[in-house]
């Protein structure tokens, strides 16, 4: 069977047809200007909220682009050093300051240049600079929402990190905002602006594996960078200088701080992180969806090494059943993560090895196998690889990842991982979690955000935030 799509827009690849009509009131209102709107023709003025390991990488992708002017940048820790991580080198908004001043001074006649401010709140840094016209949020998971939906709110534009938000109700209510306020979106998964991710659609939209039924997926995700199945430590070591550590916390239940939270460490406590599933999902899920034209799945199961309630466990399989779509028929998809992978399949050569993190689609007539960040797509065997006639390369390609978000800043094409999409992927990667805490098969009625056949399941969908903190 073999599916043509000739002609599509990145409109229809990235969403339905009722969040693309909503996406196109966002061309006139930036094209004309004015208060709070940027024409096409000025720079954008961005921000960066959560300067340490990401959050710098992607300052760094920001800085040469043309149409960008990092303006001030934001981060609760004044330095720190992120050198056992694969990031690398220092976070935290001095040193971030002083990239972006050094990076704008060798464009200075002058060679020196000051304009860069660093704020440490960054609820005192939205309400003081009108200025803002776009926020990049890269703090740690808990902190997304409270952060993206205020800039939103304030009419600014917002990239945001994976997995988009802590909670599934979270990323429901930025959809939304992001709809009333009419701004432009783009979640931090960079490998859908790949070539692969294209490839694979084409290719199941060509037929060439045939209906597909069953997807395995699978990361090696915490890979030793951080603990899961630990319980919370007892020691109360000092507040390292330069940190304010009650803001660090954030939304989240109050604890005393230590070394096992930060950096980059919070991804394996359920107070702060997401998880594996989290951590990868919405990078390894997001071709699946998008050529499998997956929305909601109708049900959720996870099976796991000991679950304590305060950190993740070692290693899960979560298991999704889709409904059909059209013509494509029902689709069970299975995740695993802490060094679990699916069976070797028959199909692949001897001496040829599975990625540390990667997907596997099944089809009635074969299987496609590709990487964690959808970059090489492959049949197999190789030999039905070579076999395969490819079809005409119909979808648009991506400019990249961050140049598609400032496009649609200034009135271009929504960016492709736009929330409209991103809001549903990330609510069906945090559905794991909520499986995991609720125990047993959970029925999901995804329209209306509600588990239907247990009703406590419906009380992780969302949590209590501290006081003084709102979405």
């Amino acid at each position: 069977m073999k599916l043509h799509n000739k002609g599509i827009s990145r409109r229809q690849f990235i969403g339905t047809a009722a969040a693309s009509a909503a996406m196109f009131t966002i061309v006139p209102r930036y094209v004309l200007g004015g208060p709070g709107n940027t024409p096409p023709s000025d720079k954008i003025n961005v921000t960066v909220i959560g300067t340490g390991g990401q959050g710098t990488i992607n300052l760094k992708t920001l800085l040469p682009m043309p149409d960008v002017q990092v303006i001030c940048v934001c981060d609760v820790y004044e330095s720190c050093d992120y050198s056992e991580f694969y990031f690398g080198g220092m976070g935290g908004r001095e040193p971030a300051k002083k990239t972006a001043e050094e990076h704008y001074a060798q464009n200075k006649p002058s060679g020196n240049y000051k304009g860069v401010d660093a704020y440490k709140d960054f609820r005192i840094m939205l309400k003081e600079r009108d200025d803002i016209d776009a926020v990049l949020v890269a703090t740690p998971d808990h902190v997304h929402a409270a952060a993206s939906m205020m800039a939103i709110k304030m009419g600014k534009h917002v990239y945001c990190e994976k997995p988009l938000t802590h909670t599934v109700y979270e990323a429901r209510q930025l959809k939304l905002a992001a709809q009333k306020y009419k701004v432009a979106t783009q979640m931090g998964n960079q490998g859908q602006a790949s070539e692969g991710t294209r490839l694979l659609s084409e290719w199941i939209w060509d037929g060439a594996i045939g209906p597909v039924r069953e997807v395995l997926a699978w990361t090696n995700r915490p890979a030793g960078m951080w603990e899961h199945g630990v319980n919370r430590p007892t020691e109360t070591p000092p507040v390292p200088d330069g940190l304010d550590w009650d803001m660090w916390v954030g939304l989240a239940p109050y604890r005393p701080y230590h070394p096992a939270y930060m950096p980059f460490r919070w991804r394996g406590w359920c107070d702060f992180g997401t998880g594996s599933l989290g951590d990868m999902g919405c990078h390894v899920l997001d071709p699946i969806f998008r050529a499998l034209k997956l929305g909601h799945p109708t049900s959720i199961s996870v099976e796991s090494t000991p679950f304590n309630r305060e950190s993740y466990p070692e290693a899960q399989t979560v298991q999704y059943e889709f409904p059909a779509r059209g013509d494509m028929p029902p689709v069970k998809l299975t995740w695993y993560d802490g060094g679990r992978q699916p069976e070797r399949p028959k199909e692949l050569e001897e001496g040829r090895s599975m990625p540390e993190s990667g997907t596997m689609l099944i089809g009635d007539k074969g299987k496609i196998m590709n990487d964690e960040y959808s970059g090489t797509p492959r049949l197999i065997p190789e030999s039905k690889m070579r076999a395969y006639t490819r079809p005409p390369k119909t979808l648009p390609r991506s400019p990249g990842h961050h140049n598609e978000w400032i496009a649609a800043c200034k009135g271009g094409e929504p960016a492709g991982s736009n929330f409209d999409f991103a809001s549903t992927l990330a609510e069906v990667v945090l559905l794991g979690n909520v499986a995991l805490k609720a125990g047993g098969k959970l029925s999901w009625d995804g329209e209306n955000l509600k588990v239907t056949n247990n009703s406590q399941a419906n009380e992780y969908l969302h949590r209590t935030y501290r006081d003084g903190w709102t979405l």
